[in-house]
This record gives structure tokens, C-alpha cells and sequence, in this order.
């Protein structure tokens, strides 16, 4: 049963969905953020999984404060920043609906990834407009996978998505959080919140095969397996094929999918 204060993360943290999350930069996940970079920003990055954006963060402002809702996923992030030889991170286990920071305490607050899989989305960008600074801002970003679109058509990818949505939902989450992320600023009283839109698009052979052997490993053999098998959203045959149609896809020379993204970026009075 899901817990409605700290709803299950559907994805988990198994190695294939880490070797996705590392893949994330600055640059292709918080360009929209790169404008208000700069070295003298105190910046808490919340949901850092495994710590791939806030390492880079890290070598463009003066200090990094990494929030995770437990020590055991905030080890990556330490070992992220470790192996990057990084010394201007600091780690903390919070709660992004109560977070222990006092208030207007960082120059930016971000997430990505995060609010479509909280709880109460609207509560968390409440509390992270609390801890920002007046004439800082908070940034968030998040996929819409209802809006996610791919070529070949393929009847098992379609049903990938559904299936993932039923879990995502089930676990207390919103998958199509990118095109609510405007909605839940303006109801959090985030006034003047300004949203954009931008996208991860994998087309060229090394792309494709990279992305549906992610999406084949993280539909078959982690967290998400057993979310949809135990759910009863998919049955084993069911992950198979899903799986299988992942791979076929990747190996198709006209194969296309794009991911896009909403983002809020808002400045506190």
C-alpha cells in the first residue's frame, strides 16, 4: 500500500536506472537554470538521486546542498561528488513537504525529476519558495510522459506507457506532471512563475540503442518488474513483450522518441 506522506518511488534505484540518471548534466536536464549560475549561489538541490546534476552544479556556483529522502540514496550523491574530487557539496536527508532548512536560506532551490512523484506537489513548491532567498529562485523540471512520443508506431512502447502511467498513479505519483508544473506553481502562489518547455531527443543509432536498452532493463529486471507484475498492471508475459518491443525499436533505422519536459523557473520578491 502506498504511503501517502512518502509515496513509493516507482522507479527505484536499480543499476539500470541509474545508468540513466548519470547520464544527466547541467546541460541537457537545467539549461534553463544556466543563467542564474554563478559562483557566488548557495543552491539546494533537491531529489538529487544520484548526483550527477549537482556535481555539475558544483563547479559553477560556490556550494551545493544535496536533499534526499534517505542516507542509503544520498550515498550516490556522496560518491558522486567523491569520484569528481568535488569538496563544496553538503548532504541531507529531508522532506521536501517539511524541509529542516530555515527560511530564505539558498539563492536557488531546484528539482528535477521530483514533483511527479511527491506527494502533494503543490506543498512542496510552497516549501522550497519558504527556504529561497528573496531575489532567488526556484526551478523545476519534470517529464510528461503522456505527451512522450516515438516512430515506428509500436503497439508494445504504447503499452509501456501505460503500464508505467498505472504504476507511476497507483504509487501516488503524476507522470504527466511537465504540463501541470505552471498549474501547480500558480496554486502554490508562485506569482509571475515563467514556464518553458524542452526536450530529450534520442534518434541517431548509438541513441536509440542506448534508450530502449534502458527502458528494456528497468521494464524487466528492477523495481518497476515487480511494481507491475505485483500490481497486476502488466503480467510477466505482458514485461516480456514490452521489452522485446523496447530492443526491436533500437534496432530500427527510422527509430525517433522525444521526451519533453515543462519547467518553472520563479523569482521570490
Amino acid at each position: 500500500m502506498t504511503d501517502e506522506k512518502n509515496p513509493r518511488y516507482t522507479h527505484g534505484h536499480d543499476e539500470p536506472v541509474l545508468r540513466s540518471h548519470t547520464w544527466r548534466t547541467v546541460e541537457n536536464s537545467a539549461a534553463y537554470l544556466m543563467p542564474h549560475l554563478t559562483p557566488e549561489v548557495h543552491l539546494l538541490d533537491v531529489g538529487a538521486g544520484p548526483g550527477t546534476i549537482s556535481v555539475d552544479f558544483a563547479r559553477r556556483v560556490g556550494s551545493v546542498t544535496v536533499a534526499e529522502t534517505s542516507e542509503d540514496i544520498l550515498s550516490l550523491s556522496r560518491r558522486a561528488a567523491q569520484d569528481a574530487g568535488v569538496t563544496n557539496m553538503e548532504f541531507a536527508v529531508e522532506d521536501v513537504h517539511g524541509m529542516s532548512f530555515a527560511d530564505d536560506t539558498f539563492d536557488v532551490v531546484h528539482a528535477h525529476q521530483v514533483l511527479q512523484h511527491v506527494a502533494d506537489p503543490v506543498a512542496a513548491l510552497r516549501e522550497m519558495a519558504r527556504v529561497t532567498k528573496p531575489g532567488g529562485v526556484v526551478a523545476v523540471r519534470d517529464a510528461d510522459y503522456g505527451a512522450m512520443t516515438w516512430w515506428p508506431e509500436t503497439p508494445g512502447i504504447e503499452r509501456w506507457r501505460q503500464s508505467y502511467s498505472r504504476a507511476a498513479r497507483a504509487n501516488g505519483g503524476e507522470p504527466d506532471a511537465g504540463r501541470r508544473l505552471l498549474a501547480w506553481a500558480h496554486a502554490a502562489e508562485l506569482v509571475d512563475a515563467r514556464a518553458s518547455s524542452s526536450t530529450w531527443t534520442y534518434a541517431t543509432p548509438d541513441e536509440r540503442r542506448w534508450w530502449a536498452d534502458l527502458w528494456a532493463d528497468r521494464v524487466s529486471r528492477t523495481a518497476l518488474t515487480e511494481q507491475l507484475v505485483e500490481g497486476s498492471v502488466a503480467g510477466s508475459n505482458d514485461v516480456d513483450v514490452m521489452a522485446a518491443a523496447w530492443r526491436s525499436w533500437g534496432e530500427h533505422p527510422d527509430g525517433w522518441f522525444c521526451v519533453p519536459h515543462g519547467e518553472v523557473l520563479w523569482r521570490k520578491p
